[in-house]
């Protein structure tokens, strides 16, 4: 796989509740991703920016919510979740600061 493409994988990090309990609990990080990418590449492309070691991948094919414009029906877009747990002694530090 292209450098190029493995940097284009990871759209955004999730930021939820569920994901900040899922990353206390059993080093899981939730990853908005492209909706054609392959667990292997997702892998790869968070060894790469994060410089950490994946255990594995999960992922999730989020349906659009329907939602209502007055009298128009709207559906918002799909989008593809990833679960990734990393290795024993690997963490992603998203606030940047250490303190």
């Amino acid at each position: 796989m292209s450098k190029e493409r493995l940097m284009n994988i990871l759209l955004s990090p999730v930021v939820s509740e569920k994901s900040a309990m899922a990353a206390d609990s059993s080093n899981q990080f939730a990853f908005k991703v492209m909706a054609d990418a392959t667990k292997p590449e997702i892998a790869q492309a968070v060894e790469l920016m994060f410089d950490v070691k994946v255990e594995h991948v999960r992922t999730v094919n989020v349906k659009g919510k329907q939602k209502r414009f007055g009298a128009m029906l709207g559906q918002r877009n799909n989008w593809k979740k990833a679960y990734v747990r990393l290795e024993q002694g690997h963490d992603i530090d998203f606030a940047g600061g250490g303190a």
